[in-house]
């Protein structure tokens, strides 16, 4: 068995190569991290690498995290400025006994003293998208925190390794240094070769509140189906923050057991995912909420056509 699962659809090309090379019985580490470095390479995601939305001070910090499913060592880089590729960034930390996780100016020293390369990732396309959605937004008072589409990656491989890697730019006109779920183990991201592994996307501080994919990981390891782990994380910690804290951002998780099953859940509307396994063809699926349980069906054509569209279309300036 085999099997790899994506959040959104931004992650389908890089789905594709890394399936291919699942099925060949290549190793699972190096198909995750390509996959995600593919999303990451690609300048019209506003929400990951190279084109990512800035912070409200212009800068474009990324975060990015990488899990070995076999040894449980991880690595994870937050508030990363121009250096290319993140994840792999942070898969090489994860094979430092130490220092897992670096942040801010250190990632970047430490990054470069390892060869990775110093790149430039603000484009003008992506300043572009912060001055239009500065209008949509904070010209008209309304808030600017938007734009969280994290891809996290879960890949199985025919030796029954499993791993897990995750990449962000994060919340649209964050504040300088913030960080979100994405690079922090247990919430972000979370993998054991033995059980299964997760990722989530959506509002960091909501998803860090329930530790969302150690606890789906948990769930999977006492029994629970990928799908049934997925949706009652999702969907109890939903309550949870409504009834506690008065409020709940966008939840949304993939996930995948040591068998290649796998699950999706989330609480907004617009959620969609990439998966491929053994059984499974390569697919893209749109998800719908129906009460407390998650549904899914493959996109058809007309929204392939719309997404590649949408996401190339020009974006109108004001003159």
């Amino acid at each position: 068995m085999w099997g790899i699962i994506a959040t959104w659809r931004m992650a389908l090309e890089g789905v594709t190569e890394s399936a291919s090379a699942l099925a060949a019985g290549k190793p699972v580490s190096s198909a995750v991290v390509d996959a995600v470095a593919t999303v990451e390479d690609f300048p019209y995601y506003k929400s990951v690498g190279y084109g990512g939305l800035p912070t409200e001070n212009g800068d474009v910090e990324l975060d990015a995290a990488y899990m070995d499913g076999d040894t449980l060592a991880f690595g994870a880089v937050g508030n990363l400025v121009d250096i290319a590729n993140p994840v792999r960034v942070a898969q090489a930390l994860s094979r430092q006994r130490y220092n897992s996780l670096l942040v801010g100016q250190g990632a970047r020293e430490w990054a470069l003293s390892q060869g990775f390369a110093d790149k430039t990732m603000l484009t003008d396309r992506a300043m572009q998208h912060y001055r239009k959605r500065c209008r949509e937004t904070l010209d008209k008072g309304l808030s600017p925190y938007d734009g969280h589409d994290t891809v996290g990656i879960i890949g199985l491989d025919k030796q029954g390794s499993m791993s897990v890697a995750t990449s962000t730019s994060g919340l649209f006109m964050k504040k300088r240094g913030r960080i979100g779920d994405s690079p922090i183990i247990g919430s972000g991201f979370y993998c054991d070769s033995e059980t299964g592994a997760a990722t989530a996307t959506g509002v960091g501080e909501d998803l860090m509140k329930g530790c969302t994919s150690y606890e789906i990981v948990r769930r999977m390891a006492q029994g629970m189906t990928p799908q049934h782990a997925a949706d009652s994380v999702v969907f109890e910690l939903e309550d949870k923050l409504m009834s506690r804290f008065g409020r709940v951002g966008d939840l949304s998780v993939v996930c995948m057991n040591n068998k290649g099953e796998f699950g999706a859940a989330t609480n907004i509307k617009t959620f969609s995912f990439v998966v491929a396994t053994a059984n499974q063809p390569l697919t893209v699926f749109r998800t719908e909420r129906l009460r407390e349980k998650t549904h899914y069906q493959a996109v058809d054509d007309e929204w392939m056509q719309a997404y590649a569209a949408r996401i190339r279309a020009p974006i109108e300036e004001q003159s």
